[in-house]
C-alpha cells in the first residue's frame, strides 16, 4: 500500500488541498425565495443553500461509515457554476473537514503518466485499491463537461477526455455502501456536455449562483476586516454591495486584496477607506451576465433533478400535489364503478 500511495504522489495524482474550512465559505440566509415561490416562480439557490448541500452530500456520508451504509448512496457529485463562485473552495473544504485524500484525475493531469486504455485501467484500479483502503477519499475531475462534449476543440482533443468517460461507469459499479469514496466533478460550463451520460455518473448536482445582496454585504464586511481594513462611517458598504451585483465572490475577494495594499493601509489613519477605492478594481473583472445565468437555468431543467422539480411545481399548480394524488383517483373509480376482481366460482 505504501508503494502504491508513493506512486500516486510522485505522479501528482494524490495532491494536498489548501487549508480551507467550510465555515470560510460565506453565505447569508435569504428569506426572499419563499416569496418568489408564492408568485409561482422557481428562485435560484443561495450560497447558504449551497453550503448546506455540500455538507449533506459530501461531508456527512463520508464522515461516518455507518451513515454511508444506511443513507442513500451518492457516488458522484457535480459542482457547477460561473467562474469565481467558489467551486474549488467547496472541494477543498470537503477534503479538509474529513481529512480525506484528494485524487486529481483531470484528463490534463493524467495524460503524461496514464495513457491509452491500459493506463486508464491501471489508474482506476489504483484509485479503487488505495481509496477504499485509506478512506475517506475524494476523486476530483476538473472541467468535467469535456468528458461529455459532442465536438471537442483541437486543444481539448489532445488530452483524450472521452477515454476517461468510458471507464468511469464501470468503475462506479465497484463502489459499494461502506466504501467511503466520492467522485467530484467541477464545471463552469456544464451546458456544453450531454446531460444524460453526465447525470448517470454524477447523481447529484450543486449549482452555484451569483451571490444575492445579503451575501455580498457579508463578503465586503468580512473580507475588508480580514485583510486589515477598518470599516468607518465614511465607507458605504451598502453601496458596494449594490454595485457588485452580477459579480462573483472571487471577484470581490480579488478586488479587496488588490486595493488593500501596504501603502493604502498605512494611509488609512488620515484617509479612511471609501467605496470609490474599490470601484476601479471591481471594474477590471468580468460580470456574470444574464445570458450566462439563463444558460445554467435551462441546463438545470434538463437534468433529472430539474425535471422532478418541474413536475412537482406543475402538480402544485394543478392541485394534485396537495395530498390527493393519482392513487386516490384510481381508488375513486373503483368505488364509483363498483369494479373489482371477480370471484372464481
Amino acid at each position: 500500500m505504501e508503494s502504491l500511495y508513493e506512486e500516486l504522489v510522485m505522479n501528482r495524482i494524490i495532491i494536498r488541498p489548501p487549508k480551507v474550512a467550510l465555515s470560510d465559505f460565506l453565505g447569508d440566509f435569504n428569506y426572499l425565495p419563499s416569496l418568489i415561490r408564492q408568485a409561482k416562480h422557481e428562485p435560484m439557490p443561495t450560497m447558504y443553500d449551497v453550503k448546506q448541500l455540500t455538507a449533506l452530500y459530501g461531508i456527512l456520508p463520508l464522515g461516518s461509515e455507518k451513515v454511508h451504509e444506511i443513507a442513500p448512496q451518492v457516488k458522484g457529485l457535480l459542482i457547477c457554476g460561473p467562474r469565481g463562485c467558489g467551486k474549488h473552495m467547496l472541494l477543498h473544504a470537503i477534503c479538509n473537514e474529513l481529512g480525506a485524500n484528494l485524487f486529481d484525475i483531470t484528463p490534463q493531469n493524467i495524460y503524461e503518466t496514464y495513457r491509452e486504455k491500459e493506463g486508464i485501467k491501471m489508474l482506476m484500479h489504483l484509485c479503487s485499491k488505495v481509496g477504499k483502503n485509506l478512506p475517506p477519499t475524494v476523486i476530483y475531475i476538473g472541467d468535467c463537461e469535456k468528458l461529455f462534449k459532442k465536438k471537442l476543440k483541437p486543444e481539448e482533443k489532445q488530452f483524450e477526455p472521452k477515454r476517461l468517460a468510458k471507464a468511469l461507469p464501470k468503475w462506479l459499479k465497484t463502489i459499494k455502501p461502506g466504501d467511503r469514496v466520492l467522485l467530484v466533478g467541477i464545471s463552469h460550463e456544464p451546458y456544453q456536455g450531454v446531460v444524460k451520460p453526465m447525470m448517470k455518473i454524477f447523481q447529484r448536482a450543486i449549482l452555484l449562483p451569483r451571490p444575492e445582496y445579503g451575501t455580498r454585504l457579508l463578503l465586503w464586511k468580512t473580507l475588508i476586516s480580514k485583510y486589515g481594513g477598518i470599516i468607518t462611517p465614511a465607507l458605504d458598504i451598502t453601496s458596494l454591495a449594490k454595485l457588485s451585483d452580477s459579480y462573483a465572490p472571487g471577484h470581490i475577494h480579488n478586488t479587496i486584496v488588490e486595493t488593500l495594499t501596504e501603502r493604502r493601509l498605512a494611509k488609512m489613519a488620515k484617509h479612511p477607506l471609501q467605496a470609490t477605492d474599490f470601484i476601479p478594481g471591481l471594474a477590471h473583472h468580468n460580470a456574470i451576465y444574464k445570458e450566462e445565468e439563463d444558460a445554467y437555468k435551462s441546463w438545470w431543467k434538463k437534468t433529472p433533478l430539474g425535471k422532478k422539480r418541474e413536475r412537482f411545481l406543475e402538480d402544485l399548480e394543478s392541485g394534485e400535489g396537495d395530498g390527493k394524488g393519482k392513487k386516490d383517483k384510481k381508488g375513486g373509480k373503483g368505488k364509483k364503478g363498483g369494479k373489482g376482481k371477480k370471484k372464481k366460482k
